[in-house]
């Protein structure tokens, strides 16, 4: 579907746009596919399940940041390209999407665009909420900043991403192979930080993992763990409203729970270019690895993919502009 042709999709569809192979429904989201679906059959065709993760989409892109139309309509150009080249990857299983998915408010003219996005790609996405997902109201302030929304309009706005992508809650498991794979998003109502979860999250991250001890575990958040990036490349590195939080909260299940392997996160906005992105300072606690993801409202964009394997993780970094892998940015973690 084209972008003239999607306002009259939208008029014609009416309601969730929930299917496989692009938007999930939860009953699929929240227990493993049926056997014989396209993911599993990744690996047990290929020895690996392929997870490409999209970092901050920021659908269509951000007005403010980039006041310029054409400016604007290149950065969407560049989005539509990252997803031609995914669909041209043959093995990949899923697409990872770790929040901000919309460009600013979460209107109705930004949902548009997205549903008609993401549609176009041939393989399951998997949705987790960011902060402008949810937490702002729907326009800016007259100086050009943006308003904290209150609790209802905030839930009303977490209800609302529920039901574009055919989730029966913001947090949820998924089983590939020997891994569980933890979505969690983003949903306090109240908390002036920008990557909180709420204490009923919390409480369901802590229930889970116990439950799932002998399981090695990848967990998705918007927000990454503290201490993961360095402030010197990024001023707003570890301060409070962009590292994951309740910090404290976090680092307790975290230490409660061996199995946990890696953090996959967005929120940061940080290129394959920062020294930082991928490095030994990325070992949160001396043992489970934040990868970073940068975001898509840019003139280039670096994705990264999870290979996940029977013994082993690689992470392996997509540069879309010059279409390479940067062989450097290569990891591999074995389990």
């Amino acid at each position: 579907m084209n972008r003239r042709d999607f306002l009259k999709h939208i008029l014609i569809g009416g309601g969730v746009v929930c299917f496989y192979g692009k938007f999930l429904s939860s009953q699929i989201l929240m227990a493993t596919p049926l056997a014989g679906s396209t993911e599993e059959n990744t690996i047990e065709s290929l020895g690996y399940h392929r997870i490409v993760v999209l970092g901050d989409p920021h659908l269509p892109s951000r007005i403010r940041e980039h006041p310029s139309v054409a400016t604007r309509q290149r950065i969407m150009n560049v989005k539509d390209g990252v997803r031609d080249d995914i669909n041209a990857w043959d093995d990949v299983g899923q697409i990872n999407v770790v929040g901000d998915i919309v460009a600013q408010f979460a209107n109705d003219e930004e949902y548009a665009y997205c549903k008609t996005y993401f549609e176009e790609f041939k393989k399951p996405v998997h949705f987790i909420a960011g902060n402008h997902d949810y937490i702002y109201n729907n326009s800016f302030s007259p100086d050009s900043r943006f308003i904290s929304a209150d609790a209802v309009l905030r839930q009303q706005k977490l209800e609302r991403f529920k039901e574009t992508w055919g989730l029966s809650e913001v947090f949820y498991t998924q089983k590939r192979g020997k891994y569980l794979l933890v979505y969690l998003s983003v949903d306090s109502l109240e908390s002036s930080n920008l990557a909180e979860m709420s204490k009923r999250e919390l409480d369901w991250l802590g229930e889970t993992l116990h439950a799932n001890r002998a399981i090695p575990t990848i967990i998705f958040f918007h927000g990454p763990l503290k201490g993961t990036l360095s402030s010197v490349t990024n001023k707003h590195a570890n301060t409070p409203k962009f590292i994951a939080q309740p910090e404290e909260e976090i680092r307790n299940i975290i230490n409660d729970n061996d199995q946990i392997l890696l953090w996959v996160s967005g929120h940061t906005h940080t290129p394959a270019t920062d020294p930082s992105f991928a490095s030994d300072i990325n070992l949160y606690e001396g043992r489970v690895t934040n990868i970073h993801n940068s975001d898509m409202d840019r003139g280039n964009v670096w994705t990264n993919s999870l290979y996940l394997y029977s013994d082993k993780i690689v992470v392996r970094t997509f540069d879309h502009g010059r279409k390479i892998w940067i062989d450097e940015l290569e990891r591999t973690f074995t389990c």
